[in-house]
């Protein structure tokens, strides 16, 4: 049983058992969070179901493991023979997550 939800503006493909790295929540590591935004469900085998937009009654039931920041990406400008450089640094916040349940209607 799989799913592929949307959650912070992006997709992210889920099945039981999995850890994904998410935008991150305003949620305590150790709670529960329910993503009901299910774009496309299946079953494993041959049963798909797509959504239009979502799929009515299918949700990912997912466990926060904890909170984190990303590895640092590096943003350098420059215009050659203008002496214009900028440098600067970014890191992205997560959320991991641990899928236990995708629950179909």
């Amino acid at each position: 049983m799989y799913a592929v939800f949307r959650t912070g503006g992006k997709q992210f493909r889920a099945e039981p058992g999995t850890r994904l790295r998410i935008p991150s929540l305003d949620v305590e590591p150790g709670d529960s969070v329910v993503f009901d935004q299910v774009l496309l469900a299946g079953d494993g085998e041959k049963s798909v179901q797509v959504g239009a937009p979502t799929v009515d009654g299918a949700s990912v039931k997912a466990e926060v493991l904890r909170h984190g920041r990303g590895d640092k990406v590096i943003v350098f400008k420059r215009k050659r023979r203008k002496g214009y450089r900028r440098k600067q640094g970014h890191r992205q916040d997560f959320t991991e997550i641990r899928v236990d349940e995708v629950a179909l209607a």
